[in-house]
């Protein structure tokens, strides 16, 4: 308790200035009424609009916001025309990909036929939910210093593109195009999994973006591959790389994860090997940049693992049976659903402060 009784002995001034820095539950909530989160890192929140198609870094914590390039300028978006309702966007043709499978029924997707068939022309109403699946940043922006760099895994194919400050669109990262699970930030490197197990590596120290390809170690042996699984990638404090792997079912809508498997590719290895624990640590996976962290920082006991859901489908989300959350314990290799009473406006995301040692679900 006396840390609470040291409330009375802050001087109003500073309680005052503490009081207009905090943003409120009442204050999000009016804030994400038409909003997407699509990523999180240091109590940053990587926001969409789905009516105006912008997207922005919202600080959780201090209110503060840093402007994005909006999805309009993402490669494979060939124009972008407000004005053409319904039709407002144009996109590259992508082969076998078909828009169709891409949306619910009422969205009308308009061929562009022969005069110019490498194109689609597709209403912003579905490409403002579906074109940027995760977001994450490499550190926390301040007022006086932007040098930040962002990653966003983006389009029908899952593929990578990067931002940094004063750049006016999103740039290709990926040397070809790949369909990835997960991407992360890790020790000077950019590292990123592609949905049958291949890691990518990228060195950002160069000027003229990342540089990089398809690491040397090859997917782990017996991971699971195919449509019910997906991969994450967390860095830890060894230096080593965890790849996780989520088995879900799906039915009619509905998905549910029942396990994980773990894989560790120490540092300056070329060969991953299965972990059956993660010790006295927790992970957090899900839209968030993926974190391994101590459980005192939750309150909580280790070898869990804490996952929202970030299945790019179209569920309707105010409808609590098609969330998707909660903490699978590797002792005993159980799954306990959370939240699964509460109705949320868009998926929610873990929301972590590098400077305040607490973890919340944001919405």
């Amino acid at each position: 308790m006396g840390d609470i009784d040291g409330w009375a002995n802050i001087h109003y001034d500073i309680l005052k200035e503490i009081a207009e820095h905090l943003y409120s539950y009442d204050d999000i909530i009016e804030e994400m009424q038409t909003k997407l989160i699509r990523g999180s890192f240091g109590g940053w929140l990587i926001v969409l609009d789905i009516y105006k198609g912008s997207m922005y870094m919202l600080n959780a914590f201090t209110k503060v916001l840093l402007d994005l390039p909006p999805i309009s300028t993402f490669p494979d978006i060939i124009d972008y025309n407000p004005n053409n309702r319904g039709f407002e966007y144009t996109i590259r043709d992508f082969g076998d990909v078909r828009m169709d499978d891409y949306g619910p029924q009422e969205y009308t997707i308009w061929d562009l036929g022969d005069d110019d068939r490498d194109n689609y022309r597709v209403p912003s109403s579905m490409i403002n939910r579906i074109w940027v699946g995760k977001v994450i940043i490499n550190s926390c922006p301040s007022n006086d210093n932007e040098d930040f760099m962002a990653v966003a895994i983006y389009g029908l194919l899952c593929t990578l593109a990067f931002y940094k400050p004063n750049d006016k669109r999103w740039l290709d990262l990926s040397t070809r195009k790949q369909a990835f699970d997960d991407v992360i930030f890790f020790g000077e490197k950019i590292y990123a999994v592609e949905g049958c197990g291949q890691l990518y590596e990228f060195d950002i120290n160069t000027k003229s973006g990342p540089v990089g390809g398809i690491h040397e170690a090859k997917p782990p042996s017996g991971a699971a591959v195919g449509p019910y699984q997906l991969k994450y990638l967390v860095g830890r404090a060894n230096g080593s790389l965890l790849m996780l792997v989520r088995h879900f079912t799906y039915r009619r809508g509905f998905s549910r994860t029942y396990k994980f498997d773990i894989y560790e590719l120490k540092k300056n290895a070329k060969e991953w090997c299965r972990l059956r624990s993660l010790e006295n640590y927790v992970v957090m996976i899900g839209f968030n940049s993926s974190v391994q962290m101590l459980p005192a920082s939750i309150q909580t006991k280790g070898n869990q693992i804490y996952f929202t859901d970030n299945l790019q489908d179209c569920k309707e989300w105010d409808d609590v049976e098609h969330q998707d959350i909660g903490i699978f314990d590797l002792d005993d290799g159980s799954c306990q659903r959370l939240l699964s009473d509460v109705k949320f406006m868009c998926p929610p995301v873990w929301c972590h402060s590098k400077f305040v040692s607490t973890t919340q679900l944001a919405l």
